[in-house]
């Protein structure tokens, strides 16, 4: 199979009615998903909650009954969608060869990339598997120490890690995520992107501040992701009410996700 067929392939697959209702609910399961987060969020604002306020919290939110168990396959079927819709995306939709294109092409494989790590993620809670977000980061972060150059390699996350982030706050603070969708989704969709970008983009800065922190220490334990981001407020002058405007800016990102699996291109 030459470059030309696989393109015909990508193009077909992209167009696929059953791959854009799986994207479509990838979109979907992922707002359930930050609304979980949201509301553990919530939790840890009040000195409560036992999961961990990332992903892996979610997830076992999710695992833990039967109703939830069927929207954690849905979310494998979801996910897998938007990282085959991602890679297609990458292979024929963005022609040309200059550097906006490979950019495009990169961003699309990242994303991929990450949708694939929810799958396996929901995969794995749904067959009676756990994992834990936190510990995955602290682990990745020891390994890229005990590399030559390990301290500069962490830091280098970090800054990568924050730079997502400002992407994030600027995304979000110029509305630039309306760009993702094939028509206006309507004013409370818009303030509800707009309110969880900006909180996500500001809960990764924190993160990739934790990072560098990790990496200037030499101290794998420091880099504790999106959960020990989080919980790092709790203990900061007005932590609480800090956590609490976190928590609704991920319900508002899960609010808009909602949305976006109605109004997304793909």
């Amino acid at each position: 199979m030459d470059h030309q067929d696989v393109k015909q392939a990508a193009s077909r697959a992209a167009d696929h009615p059953a791959l854009e209702g799986a994207a479509r609910v990838g979109y979907a399961v992922s707002g359930l998903l930050h609304l979980l987060i949201g509301w553990i969020t919530l939790q840890v604002a009040f000195g409560g909650g036992g999961k961990n306020a990332d992903q892996s919290g979610a997830l076992a939110s999710l695992a833990g009954n039967g109703l939830g168990k069927v929207l954690l396959w849905i979310g494998v079927v979801g996910f897998l969608g938007l990282a085959l819709w991602q890679l297609a995306d990458a292979v024929v939709g963005h022609p040309g060869g200059d550097k906006e294109a490979w950019g495009g092409r990169a961003k699309a494989v990242g994303k991929a990339v990450v949708y694939l790590a929810l799958a396996w993620s929901a995969f794995r809670f749904a067959t009676g598997k756990s994992s834990n977000s936190r510990s995955q980061t602290v682990d990745f972060t020891s390994k890229l120490l005990d590399k030559p150059g390990g301290r500069t390699l962490v830091i280098i996350v970090g800054i990568a890690v924050i730079g997502v982030g400002i992407y994030h706050v600027h995304k979000g603070w110029t509305k630039k995520f309306l760009e993702d969708l094939q028509d206006h989704p309507g004013t409370w969709a818009t303030r509800a992107g707009r309110v969880g970008y900006l909180a996500k983009g500001v809960a990764l800065g924190i993160v990739g501040v934790l990072f560098i922190a990790a990496g200037v220490h030499k101290r794998a334990k420091e880099a504790t992701g999106l959960d020990g981001a989080l919980k790092s407020l709790r203990d900061e002058p007005f932590g609480t009410v800090l956590l609490v405007v976190m928590a609704i800016g991920f319900a508002a990102y899960g609010i808009y996700s909602f949305s976006r699996s109605k109004h997304a291109k793909v």
